[in-house]
C-alpha cells in the first residue's frame, strides 16, 4: 500500500510593497532629489515628488528632465541614493509587526517593489527588517511575476499599482492608506480590504486565516 497523501497546506506567503507600505521613504528621497537638483543643475521640486510614489523613478524624472537624459540621469539617483536616502528612512508603523505575523503564522514574507532592488536591500537591512526575499524593479502588474513565482496568496500596498499587481497574481488584494491613495481610491481600484496602515494587518490575518482563508486547515 503507498503512503498516504498529505493534507499539509502549502506554507502562507504575504508579499509586501516597500515605499509608503513599510517604510516612510518621504524624507529620503526628498534629500536625494535635492542632491540630485544640486548635482545636475536641474531643478526637481522634491517636495512635490515625495507626494506621488510608487510608480518607477523614471516616471517621476519625466517631469524634470529631457527623455534622452533620463537613463543616465536614473543610474546617477541610483548611485547617490544610498548615501542620501537610507538613513533618514524610517519604518512605518507596524512594519515589523505584520512581517512577524506572518512568520507567526508559519508564513513567509516576501517584499516585491518597483524601487531598485540593491537599495530596496539596503533600507531593509538598515532598519532591521529580514523578509524572506526582496524583489525589486517591478511595478504595478510586473509585480505579477514575483508574486506568482513565490506563490503569494496576498499582497500589501499603498498604490492603485499594488492592487492591480495583486489582483492580476490571484492574490488576495490589501491595501494601505498610509501612501498617496486615499482608501476610497484603493476600494474603487478593487482592493479586497483596506486598512489604515500597517498597525491592523495582524488583527486582519488571524481574521482571515481563522475565517476563510485558504490556510486555515493547514497543518
Amino acid at each position: 500500500m503507498g503512503p498516504m497523501a498529505s493534507t499539509t497546506r502549502p506554507a502562507l506567503t504575504v508579499g509586501f510593497d516597500l515605499d509608503m507600505t513599510l517604510i516612510d521613504s518621504r524624507p529620503g528621497i526628498r534629500a536625494c532629489y535635492l542632491a540630485l537638483t544640486e548635482r545636475t543643475g536641474t531643478y526637481v521640486d522634491a517636495d512635490l515628488a515625495v507626494t506621488r510614489l510608487g510608480p518607477p523613478l523614471e516616471e517621476e524624472l519625466a517631469h524634470w528632465f529631457p527623455a534622452e537624459a533620463i537613463a543616465a540621469t536614473a543610474d546617477l539617483y541610483r548611485e547617490m541614493y544610498p548615501t542620501y536616502a537610507v538613513a533618514a528612512t524610517p519604518a512605518l508603523p507596524g512594519a515589523r509587526e505584520a512581517i512577524a505575523a506572518v512568520r507567526e503564522a508559519g508564513g513567509r514574507a516576501i517584499v516585491v517593489t518597483a524601487k531598485y532592488e540593491p537599495n530596496a536591500k539596503l533600507h531593509l537591512a538598515h532598519l532591521g527588517i529580514e523578509p524572506d526575499a526582496v524583489i525589486g524593479d517591478l511595478w504595478a502588474e510586473q509585480k505579477a511575476v514575483a508574486l506568482r513565482e513565490h506563490g503569494a496568496d496576498v499582497y500589501v500596498g499603498d498604490h492603485l499599482g499594488d492592487v492591480r499587481g495583486a489582483r492580476t497574481a490571484g492574490a488576495h488584494a490589501v491595501a494601505v492608506a498610509s501612501g498617496p491613495c486615499s482608501a476610497g481610491e484603493l476600494r474603487a481600484a478593487g482592493a479586497d480590504v483596506v486598512l489604515a496602515d500597517l498597525t491592523g494587518f495582524p488583527e486582519w490575518l488571524a481574521g482571515y486565516l481563522d475565517a476563510d482563508g485558504p490556510h486555515a486547515a493547514r497543518a
